[in-house]
């Protein structure tokens, strides 16, 4: 039995928790941009390879809007969603939240969608789905 394609977006979400430790702050003691966009696409790599089971590239990243610096000392989650399939890429949204290691609540700092394509061994496009479909 296959899966529709709303089953499979949901079963490709992918969270990954990580502790901001101060090999990877700056002066400023706030995380790295580039270190965040690194953990950004890594989660966003897996959710897209989870839902298509492909081989998956990067393409782009677009619209990354950090909103809040990230501390040193802090939890970061960071969640990966497939919000668009097209023939052979799909689009990848990432939304990274801020945790405080010993008080409740969390924050929203950074968002960004970043798109892959699907390869073959010889890294050509090939197709994600038998049928195209949008979500």
């Amino acid at each position: 039995m296959s899966l529709s394609l709303e089953e499979k977006i949901a079963q490709s979400e992918t969270r990954i928790f990580k502790a901001v430790f101060p090999n990877a702050t700056n002066h400023y003691d706030t995380l790295f941009g580039g270190t965040t966009l690194h953990m950004m696409d890594e989660v966003a790599f897996i959710a897209a390879t989870r839902f298509s089971r492909l081989r998956m590239v990067t393409v782009s990243s677009d619209k990354v809007d950090f909103t809040h610096p990230i501390p040193g000392g802090t939890l970061v989650e960071l969640i990966g969603r497939v919000v668009r399939v097209g023939n052979t890429s799909l689009q990848v949204r990432v939304e990274l939240f801020i945790e405080q290691m010993y008080t409740e609540g969390r924050l929203l700092a950074v968002t960004g969608s970043f798109t892959f394509v699907a390869v073959d061994e010889q890294r050509r496009p090939v197709r994600i789905l038998a049928e195209p479909a949008t979500a």
